[in-house]
């Protein structure tokens, strides 16, 4: 990881966005994003991560994360994921009605030949590029981009009726992972 991009301070918040590798829409089936839902509530559960903001779109995820555990946030990334990477893989694999199946495996396949790090398969892009937010104007701006990504990718009229999103939660609603809300 660069110099520019790194953790240096355990006890701040920071925006990281993980990406598909070639920005692969994989995300545009439910069970793909449910089960980045399920393996972001293990962390928030297991692992002492704390996340401000968060939104799935079809090729990447967006989170405004910090630390409350022992773990440091570069660990739980890193666990997550090597997890999330193998239980998509496999559920693309298990899925009977996934019709670019073959296709997508291909790439992976393909995609890990040319990685050092990679045996079988390679899902994410290697960098995630944590920025830390230093400031509360630096955490707005954000924050409603996060939730403005949907919109602006013609997804939902309102950041708020996007399920795999955080602006359900600062909108007055529930939605699908426990929050810290930004202060």
């Amino acid at each position: 990881m660069s110099e520019k991009y790194k953790i240096r301070d355990q006890e701040r918040i920071y925006f990281i966005t993980f990406s598909v590798v070639q920005w692969i829409d994989v995300f545009t089936r439910s069970e793909y994003k449910d089960l980045l839902i399920v393996s972001l509530d293990f962390c928030i559960q297991e692992k002492g991560l704390e996340i401000y903001s968060w939104c799935i779109m079809t090729n990447h995820l967006h989170l405004i994360v910090g630390r409350c555990g022992e773990s440091k946030i570069e660990e739980i990334v890193r666990d997550f994921k090597k997890y999330t990477s193998v239980a998509l893989i496999k559920a693309i694999e298990n899925n009977p009605t996934e019709s670019r199946k073959e296709w997508l495996l291909w790439m992976f396949r393909k995609l890990a030949e040319r990685s050092s790090k990679h045996q079988k398969y390679c899902f994410w892009q290697n960098e995630y590029h944590p920025t830390e937010l230093s400031d509360s104007a630096m955490m707005q701006q954000k924050l409603d981009y996060v939730h403005a990504n949907p919109v602006e990718a013609g997804l939902v009229e309102e950041p708020e009726h996007w399920r795999y999103s955080s602006a359900v939660d600062y909108a007055g609603g529930k939605g699908l992972l426990s929050i810290k809300f930004v202060e």
